[in-house]
């Protein structure tokens, strides 16, 4: 059962999981232009400035592919399925090295079991709250990439390792929730590279390493985390969908450094998955008119989420 239900009409969530082919197709040019947009910027105005906010913006922008590639998880960011697997798979999911059939396994998987024990993603949530020594060192280890470094290794040794035993990939993706956890990392690779490859030609032969390998390696990696902690840390370990869950306010700076496409809107998202993320504020907003703000688990920013996660 949707847990929305227990909340909201079915006339009400309706027109509220009505999907759009503009609507998506929009998302994914917002996206990829956001991020040329940003390599634009230091081309014009080359200076340490220009080059750290690129980095920022374009390590924002590969959360923001990994969220619409969520969204096509959900069948949501496109109303034509084809349209929606194409996306989601190819321009979204390859070029960040991740892939949307396992990913849609696992993560309707932490739908299902949402901070239970069967529940996937537990072994990020659980964490916390920690203390604030301990995220410092997890947030150096993110901005200075030796996280992603890290990462990115052990999914090509995975890879490698567990080449045709699918069986095997499952059993180890509990390990690689933030890397997404493509098992064909052979088909998301070239795509990767590709990115990389296409910037060195239209810029200086350096451009592809800086504007998308290290992003992906740092900025991404923090975003990552953030947003993870955001959502599940320090939160009720239980099935209540109104306390298990966290949703943050952010403003315009937070929505383009750290939570593109109404990520934020967590809380919603998870009462009724299959609705676009574009229409989540609209069902927050649906939810506090029906005097349920009080229940639901709600930050005022990322301070305070990441405050009640021990950053105090």
């Amino acid at each position: 059962m949707t847990p929305g239900k227990a909340y909201m009409s079915t006339e009400e969530i309706r027109p509220l999981a009505k999907r759009s082919n503009l609507m998506g197709l929009w998302l994914v040019v917002h996206c990829w232009g956001t991020i040329a947009l940003a390599v634009a910027l230091f081309a014009i105005w080359s200076n340490v400035l220009t080059f750290v906010l690129a980095i920022m913006v374009i390590g924002s922008r590969q959360l923001g592919l990994a969220i619409l590639m969520h969204e096509a998880a959900h069948n949501a960011l496109f109303k034509t399925r084809a349209f929606n697997e194409f996306a989601g798979e190819w321009l979204c999911g390859r070029p960040i090295l991740a892939e949307l059939g396992a990913y849609r396994h696992y993560h309707l998987t932490h739908h299902r079991f949402t901070q239970t024990d069967k529940d996937p993603d537990l072994v990020l949530s659980s964490k916390f709250p920690t203390t604030k020594a301990s995220l410092k060192r997890k947030f150096t280890r993110d901005l200075t990439g030796q996280t992603g470094v890290k990462q990115l290794v052990a999914q090509i040794a995975m890879s490698v390792r567990l080449a045709g035993d699918g069986e095997a990939v499952e059993a180890a993706a509990s390990d690689f929730a933030q890397a997404f956890k493509a098992r064909d990392l052979w088909k998301s690779f070239p795509v990767f590279v590709g990115v990389i490859v296409l910037m060195g030609l239209i810029g200086d032969w350096w451009w592809g390493l800086a504007f998308w390998l290290l992003p992906f390696l740092t900025w991404f990696q923090f975003v990552l985390r953030v947003r993870n902690i955001a959502e599940h840390g320090a939160t009720e370990v239980s099935e209540n969908p109104m306390q298990n869950v966290r949703t943050t306010k952010a403003g315009p700076l937070a929505r383009l450094l750290v939570a593109p496409y109404w990520v934020n809107f967590h809380l919603e998202h998870h009462l009724v998955m299959h609705v676009p993320c574009w229409k989540l504020p609209n069902m927050h907003k649906l939810l506090v008119k029906k005097g349920l703000g009080s229940q639901m688990r709600i930050a005022d920013n990322y301070g305070q989420a990441l405050a009640e996660a021990g950053w105090r």
